[in-house]
């Protein structure tokens, strides 16, 4: 990644980067539905796993836009990813070795830290590397492979935890350990996915930062930003004053939201209704499935459908199919249908964001501007669970699900308002 192609030269940084994304969201989307069920097995209730899946998001808040400043400066971003990769498995590590609830908030907190890392180090390469033309693509691979690891990760989960619901405090807890000690295996299973180009990269980041293309590239990123008069420093304010930002920020926030709260609380729903975690993990796949298909087709959707409009279409699509499983779960075929639907429309959402946000910045801008919209990602992530587990507590767990239905559609109102103006 740090002497990745500008142009229509080799793209295997891109299908590296792309493996190495499946395992990360392999061992986190394996992780975290079994955090749930080892919280219910501490005799935690809906509030208190509301509580714990807000701990997930609490460092990144407060890291994230320096992650962002930082990935601007550093040529090869290799290692970063790597890093965020060791964070992740020590946060599932923490995890399988967790005996009480604020145990688990803690590793949580570690997990998501190495979520960040990742994250922010992968899309930045994306951002920095893939022309415009080419930003849905790469984004869309990328997500993609995340959507693999959501398919792969919870169905995992399920087979290892078995197929009985509500078997009683500590009668899983093997099998809870056993997929913690998984998720950090597979974690580091990204290290030698990316040895081979660290290797690479540190033999020849010289010589590859001063060929003709990369000062060519760099020159004519300096030439756009004194165009635009934007050299001086990406800060918070300046990036969320740019238009369209914002807007794309509540998006990205509500739909990442509904991803996270699905992943915490349909296990809940599921525990209250005698659906065993077989099932949910089966179920929480079919919304990955939907999901790597929509991201598939959207490199072919975005050169025909206008982004914003496929945007819209996914909040309001989105928001809708999640809302109705809960009602329905009783149903297991009619709840995996509607998660399957509800799963092409939100996977949609994210890479547009991603598009729609680093087109809306100087070239030079967009990890800090990818930081910033990472940042209100984390921010939903802390503040819109806890909500959840608060109206939860009155609703029961489905209450969490369709308080994040709820903000998805308020979002895409949001944006057709905006567009009418």
């Amino acid at each position: 990644m740090s002497s990745a192609p500008t142009g229509g030269g080799s793209q295997a940084w891109l299908w590296t980067l792309v493996a190495a994304g499946f395992f990360s969201q392999t061992a986190l989307n394996l992780v975290r539905p079994v955090t749930t069920y080892k919280l219910i097995d501490l005799g935690s209730d809906a509030t208190v796993i509301g509580l714990v899946t807000a701990a997930y998001a609490i460092l990144p808040v407060a890291t994230a836009m320096w992650l962002g400043r930082l990935t601007d400066r550093i040529p090869g971003l290799r290692a970063m990813v790597a890093v965020g990769a060791v964070v992740l498995a020590i946060g599932a590590a923490g995890l399988a070795l967790a005996g009480s609830i604020m145990w688990v908030a803690a590793a949580s907190a570690v997990l998501g830290m190495g979520h960040l890392v990742f994250t922010i180090a992968g899309q930045s390469a994306i951002a920095r590397f893939s022309p415009n033309d080419q930003l849905d693509k790469g984004f869309g691979w990328f997500t993609a492979a995340y959507a693999g690891g959501q398919i792969a990760g919870p169905l995992v989960a399920g087979l290892l935890l078995g197929g009985t619901a509500g078997s009683g405090p500590g009668s899983r807890a093997d099998g809870i350990t056993f997929s913690m000690w998984l998720g950090a295996a597979l974690a580091l299973l990204v290290l030698p996915v990316l040895l081979p180009g660290i290797i690479a990269s540190r033999a020849g980041t010289r010589g590859s930062e001063s060929t003709p293309g990369e000062r060519r590239r760099r020159v004519a990123a300096l030439a756009v930003a004194a165009n635009d008069g934007e050299t001086g420093k990406p800060t918070m304010p300046a990036i969320l004053r740019r238009p369209g930002i914002p807007s794309n920020m509540l998006a990205s926030l509500a739909l990442l939201a509904m991803l996270d709260i699905l992943t915490a609380f349909l296990p809940l729903v599921g525990e209250a209704h005698g659906v065993s975690p077989a099932w949910i993990g089966i179920l929480l796949a079919a919304r990955g499935a939907g999901t790597i298909i929509s991201r598939g087709f959207l490199p072919y959707l975005s050169r025909r459908i206008p982004r914003r409009s496929l945007l819209m279409g996914s909040l309001y699509g989105a928001g809708v199919c999640l809302a109705v499983p809960a009602l329905v779960i009783d149903t297991p075929w009619a709840t995996l249908v509607l998660l399957f639907a509800g799963g092409i429309f939100l996977g949609l959402g994210q890479p547009l964001t991603m598009s729609l946000i680093s087109e809306a910045v100087p070239h030079h801008w967009r990890g800090s501007a990818l930081a910033v919209r990472l940042m209100g990602n984390r921010l939903g992530q802390v503040v819109m669970p806890l909500a959840a587990g608060v109206i939860a507590a009155p609703l029961g767990p489905a209450g969490a699900i369709w308080f994040s239905c709820a903000v998805l559609v308020g979002s895409g109102v949001q944006k057709s308002f905006a567009r009418t103006r």
